[in-house]
């Protein structure tokens, strides 16, 4: 089972960014709200963004970029469900969350989702495709009930959603999103070593150390198979 929802996508304006009755709403009441917290981090509402997913943690992290290029934590919320294990997804109704990295455009944002609002993820990416990997519509959406998805609750997807579009219509192309199995410090990677997973996770600490020491878009590619860096 996964997170497919039937989408009602309404598109009665210019605007790039699918709307509902809904979304509308949703936008008008946290764009003040988001205003003061932004101010206080040197950001504006619609500057780019990428997110961060921790499954061991549960924890989402959204990012911006600031006017002097640099990246900051804008926003992080909790994971309020998430099935599976540690580990990436590998086939149709396994219940796991993806790991990898992956790309939002503004089709794959649902303003009329079962739960509340969604942005689907993009898997199987060019990776998964490569490895054989199956499944599809894979969400981060509001609720706090998921199969294979991420769920965050509805106060925190309205707030993804609303920065999310905002950095679309200013002309970001997709929304980066990382999703490890946890944070890929040395420590922990250790506390795994007997994982059948440790050489994929390998493969993810490469593009991981670059962000934690110079924050901002990876822009990862995949050939022969893996994640490369430019």
């Amino acid at each position: 089972m996964h997170c497919l929802v039937t989408a009602l996508l309404l598109f009665n304006s210019p605007d790039p960014v699918p709307a509902s009755d809904r979304s509308r709403q949703v936008e008008t009441r946290q764009r003040p709200l988001l205003a003061a917290p932004l101010k206080a981090l040197g950001l504006e509402l619609g500057a780019p963004v990428l997110l961060r997913l921790f499954k061991e943690e549960r924890v989402a992290e959204l990012w911006m970029r600031k006017a002097d290029a640099t990246w900051v934590k804008a926003r992080q919320w909790p994971i309020t469900a998430l099935s599976g294990e540690l580990g990436p997804k590998q086939r149709e109704g396994d219940g796991q969350g993806p790991e990898g990295f992956y790309a939002v455009t503004a089709k794959a944002l649902n303003p009329a989702s079962a739960y509340h609002l969604s942005l689907n993820i993009g898997y199987p990416n060019a990776y998964d495709k490569a490895q054989k990997r199956t499944g599809s519509f894979i969400m981060i959406h509001g609720g706090a009930a998921s199969i294979g998805c991420f769920a965050l609750g509805d106060p925190a997807i309205e707030e993804v959603w609303t920065l999310t579009a905002a950095a679309l219509r200013q002309g970001q192309k997709e929304i980066e999103i990382h999703a490890y199995p946890f944070h890929l410090s040395e420590a922990n990677l250790k506390a795994y070593a007997t994982s059948p997973w440790i050489p994929f996770w390998r493969e993810l600490k490469a593009p991981y150390d670059r962000f934690e020491k110079t924050p901002g878009r990876l822009q990862i590619d995949v050939k022969f198979g893996q994640y490369r860096l430019p």
